[in-house]
């Protein structure tokens, strides 16, 4: 298997739904919104197993000095296979000139991933969030 990364936008609606939903994230039930934002974004980076979409990252910027990074994930099949370290390299090195480049950590305990790639926890920071996601059980 050798797993391919582009910056091109060719997935679909449904590939980028599926490979949502298959980390349990809400915004894969609408696909055809999450696509529009996608193809909106900043920078997209996918990683692909053949024609099949198993990773991706998403960033916007202001085209100078700060960027941020929306959403990093892999379907499961392919943890642990460095496969979202190698999506922040990318990015880290896409936006080397850049003077800061920030994550929004969905959980804690993802930030020891972060760490290893030299994020740091900034201190006196707490990330706020405003929800206009409908109300949904998780199953």
């Amino acid at each position: 298997m050798e797993i391919t990364y582009t910056e091109e936008r060719n997935f679909t609606s449904q590939q980028v739904a599926d490979l949502f939903l298959s980390v349990r994230w809400v915004v894969g039930k609408y696909p055809d919104r999450l696509h529009k934002a996608l193809m909106n974004s900043s920078r997209v980076i996918s990683a692909w197993d053949g024609d099949r979409l198993v990773g991706l990252i998403r960033v916007m910027d202001d085209s100078e000095l700060v960027c941020f990074i929306n959403y990093v994930l892999v379907h499961p099949d392919y943890h642990g296979q460095g496969i979202a370290g190698h999506l922040l390299e990318m990015v880290k090195d896409a936006y080397k000139s850049y003077l800061y480049i920030n994550v929004m950590i969905g959980e804690s305990k993802n930030a020891p991933f972060y760490e290893k790639y030299g994020f740091k926890i900034k201190d006196d920071s707490l990330p706020m969030q405003y929800r206009n996601v409908p109300k949904y059980t998780k199953k």
